[in-house]
């Protein structure tokens, strides 16, 4: 019996080495794994903010070069409507000049043309209307 003993006693001391390398080469295992999940996710973190980050440059350079595109598109639109609010304001200046020659010619021939004096003085008004209203024009326009 005492060789049974022995036996049992010899056999438990064997087996708790054996355990705890087996416990401490899983813990090792556990700890490795849990490493490398961590730095895949922590590299996955860094990589997507990379991505954003060059995404948000990319589409910022973008909107910077639209906005200038239609920046000149908008000033060359003004620039032509300008001009050609003043060439019709010069062309109505000169039917303003020709209509207060008309009038003033018809004036010294009033005696027997009264009738086409009033027609041109409507005229002129006419003309006057829509020379302010193109000037009213230009000046919201500026």
């Amino acid at each position: 019996m005492s060789n049974t003993a022995l036996d049992t006693t010899s056999a438990s001391y064997e087996t708790k080495p054996r355990k705890a390398a087996k416990q401490r080469s899983f813990v090792i295992f556990v700890c490795v794994w849990i490493v490398l999940i961590a730095s895949g996710i922590t590299g996955a973190k860094l990589y997507s903010e990379h991505v954003q980050q060059q995404i948000a440059a990319d589409v910022e350079r973008q909107t910077a070069s639209q906005i200038a595109v239609m920046q000149k598109q908008y000033e060359d639109r003004i620039a032509k409507l300008e001009t050609d609010y003043k060439a019709e304001l010069s062309q109505l200046d000169s039917k303003v000049e020709a209509l207060n020659e008309l009038l003033t010619f018809s004036k010294d021939n009033a005696d027997v043309k009264t009738d086409n004096s009033n027609k041109l003085y409507s005229q002129l008004n006419e003309v006057k209307k829509k020379l302010n209203e193109l000037q009213k024009n230009l000046d919201v326009l500026k």
